[in-house]
């Protein structure tokens, strides 16, 4: 193969907006069909976006001879059921986040590709940006020494009520979406596991549209978060340690192909220090780290197990805020 070729998995608005543009773009990928339960509508789509051949059934794109992987952007109550089709069907699959409803339901997502030796993702893009590279690297390399603390915000005001971030039944809700981020955000600075959480929740019509939750790790460090469907804007995170700051405002959904900013306060200093991030796209490099993967027979940059540990800390979030676990 000289480009992966995707098959997607629905015509939802994150594929059409994001990774089918990013797909497009990919040096190594192309899309050659969409699949919907509905043959016109998948024929509408597949028009609208340059993309070959369209599907009336999801059974027939994973069958198809001529689709290489599957992205799947469905809702979050379908993941589990059409990865472990696909799975079957002997596609491997970069699958929305959050992976699943629950850690049970992803661990049995992984194993199913597991067993059958399948490349198998999940498309957590803002880990690609340069920027959280960046900002790792910052701290590895000890810019603002050991740190104590982080603080993650992703927020913003879902308009319309069919949205279905706010519909429990498929899998809704703050911390299913953009808190998703924040906690992911705050494990992957510590490096660790969580060794206890708390979670405060403000319910409606059975999805927490807020949700902030503390993650208290073994090394000390303190990762406290918001997410919200019904405020004002932000995305960003602080990371505070022993001898400086550092502050990402545009931190999880950078526009693409634009360029981006830390600010880095190192000791004492009044005046931060900017760094600026080249423009970038990361679904495109998302997209392209997965391709290489599959051309290369390499896992992907970031292992699916780590998916399951990130449903665990959701669930025990859950748990505590006493509302029940993703079902």
């Amino acid at each position: 193969m000289a480009k992966v070729r995707f098959g997607i998995l629905s015509t939802a608005g994150i594929g059409e907006k994001r990774v089918i543009p990013a797909i497009h773009r990919a040096h190594n990928a192309e899309v050659v069909a969409v699949a919907s339960r509905d043959l016109k509508r998948a024929q509408a789509f597949a028009d609208e976006n340059d993309i070959p051949t369209a599907y009336g059934t999801y059974e027939a794109l994973l069958e198809a001879d001529n689709v290489d992987a599957i992205y799947n952007p469905l809702p979050n109550n379908l993941h589990a059921e059409w990865a472990i089709k696909s799975a079957r069907a002997g596609k491997p699959m970069l699958c929305e986040k959050p992976l699943a409803l629950n850690a049970a339901e992803g661990q049995q997502m992984v194993d199913a590709f597991a067993e059958r030796d399948l490349l198998f993702a999940e498309a957590f893009m803002y880990r690609f940006h340069p920027q959280t590279v960046r900002v790792h690297e910052l701290i590895a390399d000890g810019a603002i020494g050991e740190p104590h603390s982080v603080r993650a915000t992703f927020t913003f005001a879902v308009q319309d009520p069919d949205n279905i971030r706010l519909s429990a039944a498929l899998g809704g809700g703050s911390l299913a979406d953009v808190g998703y981020y924040c906690v992911g955000a705050i494990r992957h600075i510590a490096g660790a596991e969580p060794v206890s959480v708390r979670g405060e929740a403000v319910m409606a019509d059975g999805v927490d549209v807020s949700f902030s939750g503390v993650l208290r790790f073994e090394s000390g460090l303190l990762g406290y978060f918001e997410s919200g469907l019904r405020s004002f804007r932000e995305h960003s995170y602080t990371v505070l340690g022993a001898k400086g700051k550092i502050e990402v405002a545009e931190a999880f959904v950078p526009l693409p192909l634009a360029q981006t900013q830390i600010k880095l306060w190192r000791d004492d200093d009044d005046t931060p220090e900017t760094i600026t991030i080249p423009e970038s796209d990361q679904y495109q490099i998302m997209v392209e780290d997965f391709a290489d993967a599959l051309l290369a027979g390499r896992p992907p940059r970031f292992d699916p197990q780590d998916a399951v540990r990130q449903m665990q800390v959701l669930d025990a979030l859950k748990a505590n805020a006493g509302i029940a676990k993703f079902v």
